[in-house]
Formats: C-alpha cells, sequence, structure tokens
C-alpha cells in the first residue's frame, strides 16, 4: 500500500500542475494559437467543472469497485488523452477540450488516497494525512511555476506537452500496478447508501457552503489571474511572473502541511477553519484595496493568500468526521464536488467579470481590484454561513 499510495501523491502532483499551469502558458498560448486570458479563464473553469461534475461517480465507483482501477483507467485515458490534445492544440477550442479530458482523469486521484485513509487509517489523523497529501502534491503548483517557464522557454510548449502525456501514462500504469483495494465496509441493515443518506448526515449542510468557496480565491488566483494580474499591473516579465507565482506556491505547500495538525492541537476544527479563512479573506481585502503596492508586496500579500487560503484538507477533515465507513467513498467525493466546483463556478464567471470590468474602462489595477473582491465576497458569504457548522465529534 505505501506504493500505491506514494504513486497517488505523485498523480495528485499531476492534478495540481494541471489546474495551475495555464497562468505561466497564458503569454505563449495568446502569442501562439491566440488564447486570451479569458479564453483561459472558461478552460481552466471548464476544468475545474468536469472534475467536480466527475465526483458523483467516481464517489460511487470507489465505493463500488475500489480505487485502483477507477483511478488507474481515468487518469490514462483522461488525463494522457488530455495532455496529448493539449499538445496538438491548434486554438483556443482544442484547449477547452484539453482541459476538459485532463479534469475527468485527474478526478478520482486525491479521493482515492482520502478514500484509503478513511478506510484504513484512524478519523484523528485524516486532517494530518490528507494535509500532507496536498502539501507534497503541491510541488505539482511549483513545478508549474517558474521550472515550467523554464522547460517551456528551452524546449517549446508543445514538447513540454508531449512529455507530459507520457510521464501522465507512466503514473497511470503505476497506479494499476502498485494501488491495493482496502477492505470493503459492510452495508448497515437500513439504508442504501444512496447520495439520499449523504444528505442526511447531521452536521453537514453548513460546512457545504464554506467548502464552495475556501478554495476558489488562491486555486484561481494562482492558477490563472496572479500571471495576467502580474503583467499587466506591474509590466512583469515571464521570469518574474514564474518567481512570484512559485512564491505563492510554496506558501500554499506550506499551509497544507500547517492545516494538518492544528485541529488536534486546538482541539477544535471549525475554529481553526474559520480563523484560517477570515486570514485568507483578510489577505484579499488588502489585495483588493492596494492593488498597485508594488511587485513584491503584491507577491507577499499573494503568498500570503497562498498561505492561509489553503484549508481544503481542514474543510475535508471536518467533514469527514461526520460520514459512516459505508459513506466515505461518496461523502469525501461529494464534500470535493463543492470544492471544485465552487472554484469551477468562480472561475467560469471571473473570465466575464474581467471583461465587463475592463469594458468599462477601468485601468488595469483597478480591474484586478475588482476581481479580488469578487471572490472575497463569496468568501465572506461562506464565513458567515459556517458559523452555524457543529464542531467535530471528538475522532478516536
Amino acid at each position: 500500500m505505501r506504493a500505491g499510495i506514494a504513486f497517488l501523491v505523485a498523480g495528485y502532483v499531476l492534478s495540481q500542475f494541471y489546474r495551475a499551469f495555464l497562468a505561466v502558458l497564458a503569454p505563449v498560448l495568446k502569442a501562439e494559437i491566440g488564447a486570451t486570458a479569458s479564453d483561459l479563464a472558461l478552460s481552466s473553469g471548464i476544468w475545474f467543472s468536469i472534475f467536480a461534475l466527475m465526483q458523483i461517480p467516481v464517489g460511487i465507483a470507489l465505493d463500488r469497485i475500489g480505487p485502483r482501477l477507477t483511478v488507474s483507467v481515468l487518469l490514462a485515458l483522461g488525463g494522457g488523452g488530455g495532455a496529448l490534445v493539449f499538445a496538438l492544440a491548434g486554438g483556443p477550442w482544442a484547449i477547452h477540450l484539453s482541459m476538459a479530458l485532463i479534469g475527468i482523469g485527474c478526478s478520482p486521484v486525491l479521493m482515492a488516497a482520502y478514500y484509503i485513509f478513511a478506510r484504513i487509517y484512524s478519523p484523528a489523523v485524516f486532517g494530518t494525512l490528507a494535509g500532507a497529501v496536498i502539501g507534497f502534491g503541491s510541488l505539482g503548483n511549483i513545478l508549474g511555476a517558474a521550472p515550467l517557464a523554464a522547460l517551456v522557454g528551452a524546449v517549446g510548449w508543445r514538447e513540454t506537452l508531449f512529455g507530459l502525456t507520457a510521464v501522465t501514462l507512466g503514473v497511470a500504469l503505476a497506479l494499476f500496478v502498485f494501488v491495493k483495494n482496502p477492505p470493503r465496509a459492510d452495508m448497515p441493515s437500513t439504508g442504501s447508501g444512496s447520495l439520499l443518506d449523504l444528505l442526511r448526515v447531521p452536521g453537514l449542510w453548513a460546512i457545504l457552503p464554506l467548502m464552495a468557496v475556501a478554495y476558489a480565491p488562491a486555486a484561481s488566483i494562482r492558477g490563472l489571474w496572479a500571471g495576467p494580474y502580474l503583467s499587466q499591473v506591474f509590466g512583469a516579465d515571464a521570469a518574474q511572473i514564474g518567481t512570484s507565482t512559485l512564491v505563492m506556491a510554496l506558501a500554499m505547500v506550506a499551509g497544507n502541511f500547517a492545516y494538518g495538525p492544528l485541529d488536534r492541537l486546538f482541539g477544535t476544527q471549525k475554529w481553526v477553519v474559520f480563523t484560517g479563512n477570515l486570514l485568507s479573506a483578510a489577505m484579499l481585502g488588502l489585495l483588493a484595496a492596494f492593488p498597485a503596492t508594488g511587485v513584491w508586496g503584491a507577491t507577499a500579500l499573494l503568498a500570503a493568500l497562498g498561505l492561509f487560503g489553503a484549508s481544503f484538507p481542514a474543510i475535508m477533515a471536518h467533514g469527514r468526521s461526520f460520514f459512516p465507513p459505508h459513506l466515505v467513498g461518496r461523502g469525501v467525493t461529494f464534500l470535493n464536488m463543492f470544492g471544485i466546483g465552487g472554484a469551477g463556478i468562480l472561475q467560469f464567471s471571473s473570465g466575464g467579470f474581467e471583461r465587463w470590468v475592463q469594458g468599462g474602462g477601468a485601468t488595469p489595477a483597478a480591474s484586478f481590484s475588482a476581481l479580488f473582491l469578487f471572490f472575497l465576497i463569496p468568501l465572506l458569504a461562506g464565513l458567515v454561513l459556517y458559523l452555524f457548522s457543529r464542531d467535530a465529534p471528538a475522532a478516536p
């Protein structure tokens, strides 16, 4: 199982990379195939939306056939196939198609790891393990920053995507060989294990709104808007964008590791999540208030947003603590659907919002100030609703 988990982490590195690499590729894709920032916002939103829609069938597959086939087949066909389509792209429509396929391929990777953790480890360490997987997997965020910019500059973006196709297929093959299915949970005497049973789980409903909006700001800004922001407001070149997004990516890695043990340190999951996201909201507020503070000041605020905005595993652990064993697969993927789906919806709408603001004649600084507010307001609403959630039951 250790080798299987190691390759699941490798698969999640790819998942993080694919959701974040468009920001660095934005200049070359615009120059060579005419893909604008709004086009890439749509492509990124498609990735998140397809990923989210896949969570229900992925959850059913995890509970019924196990993680081994679920993750290896989808990553090979979707991830490998999508990377190949990207490498051959001749226009924005091909980028849209490739990101849809890659979203399908990446959709089961993290949840397969979480399913295994939930089935074979104590709930008390779920948050730590969940954060560790995202922390290590966030190397994909790092690889999708300055290293990607350097590689594309050295060999070209198409050659880079052909290489990623081979890597993705190799990881999928390793997952098929090394991942082992954990023992299946016994079904209870009442209930069918359906989505309706999941919706009856107490303590879940007040968590879902924050799950839908907490991940979106850091993920969307790091994966899509950081490049245009730094370029248009500060005139940053590709190297500077790569460096700044690398700093933000490292902060997100640190945040994922930091959130993991905090629930046990402070004896609460709810207030760890709430405090962290309140600080994330504060960073968005500062970016909105001071969008042209200087490239390094902006980088520092983006890094802080990445650090505090890395609460995804902590929210997941809070929700997972309410799921019975036979609903773990559907439960974690249901939460993930809200997290990724919310990010997808905000990514879709952020592109149209950005076009609308710029169409009104706003300066780049004013446009991005409005964009940061666009992400801030839903986060504040989610925090208000999250106040009505119950803290997690004590884990054995």
